[in-house]
């Protein structure tokens, strides 16, 4: 893993913290419907992208 791709990596960790708690917020209030199912998508396609980048 080089320099960029571990830079990557620490990106989309921050991102995963933000995007949980993210989805903590809107499961304690959920006023639109299908925002739950949003994040919840965002976060699969974070994680997707970082078992790409830990498996190269």
């Amino acid at each position: 893993m080089d320099k960029k791709q571990k830079k990557r990596l620490e990106v989309l960790k921050k991102k995963m913290q933000t995007l949980n708690q993210k989805l903590a917020g809107v499961k304690a209030q959920a006023d639109e419907p299908g925002e739950i199912e949003a994040v919840e998508q965002e976060i699969a396609k974070t994680r997707e992208e970082m078992e790409k980048i830990k498996a190269s």
